[in-house]
């Protein structure tokens, strides 16, 4: 009865057939890896590289694994090529130093030929050109004919880990789809006919730092098969998508769009197979901890995710779609990867997340989009230009869309090909570092579409009364509910919200102190709180509604994060025991030009005309872990303003006062007048730790500091790096210092040497120039380009051609990067006496190279930012010099 090859038959066979090998059955591991050079999980060997660069011991000698990876360097192929895919499954079996190379061929051919049943006139193999041993075993022990056995280049014929490490030579079995066409000429990179089934890594050898290639000691095998692949070729499907692995989504998404993907046209196929690649992506990533966000796995997820939305609107489908079609890729997953049925609630309420929020600006944003298209091509056609440069979106229309609209660069660079059109990328990498300067004091403005409706609302809505002083969470009403700063009735999840409460616990950013996090709450209701503004007695808690739907009059319980509240609170009293301290030991004229005290640090802005010596920084910070350790009461009360001042309180940068203040007194250490939350003992501050003491302006010096919590955290950090340093450097922690010393040393040194050589070799270079000097009349002129030649040495250089030439004039230039140019002149007296100046003239030249400089009548420097305009700029050179010299 001849075998019925679904996908997971297909795995188990391949796992059962190495568990009989004696290998280490594994689970996949997580797509979220342990090594930090790498986003995701791209290959099956990646679990195992500790193992292969020898920085971990096996626990066993062999192992084989079904490995979920996940690799988008070429998310545009997906859908548009048989094999593509974002999403993979890696069939493996690997060996620790235990079989080689005579094991690894025939097991592969016995699985191939034997288990799947695949005929052996189906099958080539390749192998490195220089491998007579894999060659030998493949002919002579399995039997392959000789001119069926393919011997290839580096290029994809030999595996390295990096430029040194292990490394050794690949063997590949290829599956031929059309056999009868012979073997007169075979071509392996002819992917039509033949597909790559099968990759045998042999790591056999050790490169170093020199090139040289070395034997391994112990030799290791590492091999995939794309679980994919081979069920196109059991399966006989003219592509990968049309297997049971994807197929079964593709027809989930093609019933909700009403459609029949074999009567369909291929861009419809085409969208079909992207949204079938990505689900299987998106289920699995979300199923291993990844969340959307815009960093990061988490961008790597939303743009998938954003993807999968755009190509099921452009198959017509008009509502929320994703979570239905993941649950036809989690029923087919589910068997071998279990924690997708676990986490299948997850996986959906994530789904629907992302794209009900996509869902609300991509009409928009599609509008948008099409409208720039529309202009670039009426832009392009009017003027009867076709070129490229006249057919782009600029990058400030890619911002927009990105910072309004959500459209990952991505997608609009995709849009825009199918459109025949490109994306100023440059551009829009500048726009994104325009928006990330203008964010970095985000937390001390306010929206002010936000703005005015609060004023319109001022009238109608009752000052909020704040509870946190002395409570973390109340039940409160929604006395007003804001989206995109415009009063609404009703926000769904996902949505992005204002909300004003008639009172609440969460302290509103005053005073330096930045606003509490935490939730609201009700029944099938959770909106996370990210900030807290307050205006004219308003308290707007911005965040979003993370399930359910909120409604303006609800009822919801207003929780403050404990968590964030301590820190701050830390962070704050230690931020008027600061001020004490320099008030103490550095100058009591010290007062507070301002300050931010956040979760997880603080700093300290204070008028003092000179930096803080290192041994004073250490005394400050001293005094105040003293007063930490010796458990001050830090009490708070009421007082008029008047009062309070009497008694000696220090006003707070920042803050606003009324006739009644709020004071801190921390006993006989601080009193000030703050409206802030803080600890009630200095003990709960626990540590306190200065990381920077610098000028800002003027008069003007900046403490950061961290406390609390905080401390421990920049602690590990630090520990983490001096560890390394001292791995490294392989000396002890506290030798890290000379080792650094000694190591500066060795660069000086060595920088010494290389810039004397520098000169050697621009004097070398120079002398092969004097061949090339013109006569005019008693004059000598030399003007040439010397290559990779630094400022000093092309100085050096053409002085000695001078002196050799005599009578007459030099000019050289070089570019040793391309946006550095270097230019000298050196004249003799004789062409001084012409009326030409040496600083004067090639000040000139420089200007064509977007630069400038100058120097005395004999010899002078200038430089320039456009490299490719040094060629042009030495010809003007030579003419103008030919001219004046004539």
């Amino acid at each position: 009865m001849k075998t019925l090859w679904s996908g997971e038959v297909i795995r188990q066979k391949f796992l059962d057939f190495f568990a009989a090998k004696s290998h280490r059955v594994l689970a996949s591991a997580s797509l979220v890896p342990e090594d930090p050079t790498v986003l995701l999980t791209i290959a099956g060997m990646l679990p195992f590289k500790p193992i292969f660069l020898g920085q971990q011991q096996p626990e066993f000698p062999r192992a084989t694994t079904s490995q979920k990876c996940i690799r988008t360097n070429d998310i545009e192929n997906v859908g548009r090529t048989a094999r593509h895919h974002t999403f993979f499954e890696m069939l493996g079996n690997f060996s620790f130093g235990d079989y080689f190379k005579p094991e690894a061929i025939a097991w592969a051919w016995e699985l191939l030929t034997q288990v799947y049943e695949l005929s052996p006139d189906r099958l080539l193999v390749s192998v490195f050109e220089d491998d007579d041993e894999a060659f030998q075993i493949w002919h002579e022990k399995v039997g392959i004919p000789a001119h069926r056995i393919q011997r290839m280049g580096a290029d994809s014929n030999f595996w390295a880990a990096g430029p040194t490490g292990p490394c050794g030579p690949c063997s590949e079995i290829y599956y031929d789809f059309y056999p009868d066409k012979g073997d007169a000429e075979i071509d392996l990179d002819d992917d039509s006919r033949f597909l790559e089934l099968y990759n045998l890594v042999f790591m056999q050898s050790n490169r170093d730092s020199q090139g040289e290639i070395s034997p391994l000691q112990n030799k290791n095998i590492d091999t995939g098969m794309g679980l994919e692949r081979m069920a196109q070729v059991l399966q006989a499907k003219p592509n990968n998508y049309e297997t049971d692995l994807i197929f079964p989504i593709i027809q989930t998404v093609a019933e909700i769009a009403g459609l029949d993907y074999a009567k369909s046209d291929q861009s419809i196929q085409t969208s079909l197979k992207v949204v079938g690649d990505h689900t299987r992506a998106v289920t699995q990533m979300i199923a291993d901890g990844i969340t959307a966000s815009n960093v990061g796995r988490g961008y790597v997820l939303r743009r998938l995710i954003r993807r999968i939305v755009r190509h099921g609107r452009l198959l017509g489908i008009d509502k929320p779609f994703t979570p239905a079609v993941a649950e036809t890729a989690i029923a087919l997953a589910e068997s071998a990867y279990p924690t997708l049925r676990l986490k299948s609630d997850q996986i959906k309420a994530e789904l629907d997340r992302e794209e009900e929020s996509f869902l609300k600006t991509l009409d928009r944003g599609e509008k948008m989009l099409a409208e720039i298209v529309e202009k670039i091509k009426e832009k392009a056609e009017g003027r009867g230009q076709k070129a490229e440069g006249q057919k782009v979106i600029s990058g400030q229309d890619a911002f927009v869309l990105y910072d309004t609209y959500g459209f990952p660069l991505e997608l609009t660079q995709e849009i825009a090909e199918e459109q025949g059109l490109t994306v100023d990328v440059a551009g829009f990498e500048a726009e994104m570092a325009a928006q990330r300067d203008r964010s970095r004091d985000a937390h001390e403005t306010i929206d002010l579409t936000v703005q005015g409706t609060l004023n319109q609302l001022a009238e109608q809505v009752k000052t909020t009364e704040f509870l946190g002083y002395s409570q973390f969470s109340a039940t409160a009403e929604v006395a007003a509910l804001l989206v995109h700063g415009q009063a609404v009735k009703a926000a769904e999840a996902g949505t992005s919200v204002q909300v004003v409460l008639d009172q609440t616990p969460f302290y509103a950013e005053s005073g330096g102190q930045i606003g509490d996090r935490g939730y609201l709450s009700g029944e099938n209701l959770l909106v996370r709180i990210e900030d807290v503004q307050k205006e004219s007695g308003i308290f707007v808690h911005y965040g979003r509604v993370e399930r359910g739907d909120l409604h303006l009059g609800d009822r919801v319980k207003a929780q403050v994060d404990l968590a964030c509240r301590r820190r701050v609170q830390a962070h704050h009293t230690a931020t008027h025991l600061l001020q004490s301290a320099l008030k103490k030991l550095v100058d009591d004229g010290i007062s507070q030009a301002g300050s931010l005290v956040a979760f997880d640090r603080l700093r300290f802005d204070f008028n003092c005309p000179r930096s803080l010596t290192a041994a004073e920084v250490q005394q400050v910070e001293d005094l105040v872990n003293t007063w930490i350790a010796e458990a001050h009461l830090a009490q708070t009360s009421t007082l008029p303003i008047a009062e309070a001042k009497a008694k000696g309180a220090i006003a707070m940068f920042g803050e606003k006062y009324g006739a009644e203040v709020r004071v801190l007194d921390v006993a006989g250490v601080s009193m000030e007048l703050c409206g802030g939350t803080h600890v009630s003992n200095t003990a709960e501050i626990g540590l306190f730790k200065i990381i920077a003491e610098t000028g800002v302006a003027s008069g003007v010096r900046r403490i950061e500091a961290v406390a609390g919590p905080a401390v421990l955290e920049y602690l590990n950090l630090r520990e983490r790096v001096v560890r390394d340093l001292s791995d490294r450097f392989k000396v002890k922690p506290e030798e890290v210092p000379d080792r650094v010393t000694a190591l500066q040393a060795e660069l000086k040194a060595s920088q010494k040497q290389l810039d004397a050589l520098r000169s050697e070799l621009a004097l070398v270079k120079a002398d092969g120039l004097l061949a090339q000097a013109e006569s005019i009349g008693k004059f000598k002129l030399l003007v040439a380009q010397l290559e990779g030649i630094d400022a000093e040495a092309l100085k050096t250089a053409a002085e000695r051609l001078l002196q050799k030439i005599g009578t007459g004039a030099v000019v050289l230039g070089s570019a040793p990067e391309p946006e550095k140019v270097s230019l000298v002149a050196a004249f003799s007296p004789e062409v001084i006496q012409q009326g030409l100046q040496a600083g004067k003239f090639i000040g000139e030249i420089a200007k064509l190279c977007g630069g400038g400089g100058g120097g005395r009548p004999h010899l002078a420097q200038a430089g320039g930012r456009d490299g490719s305009q040094l060629p042009a700029a030495l010809q003007v050179a030579q003419e103008k010099l030919q001219s004046a010299l004539n």
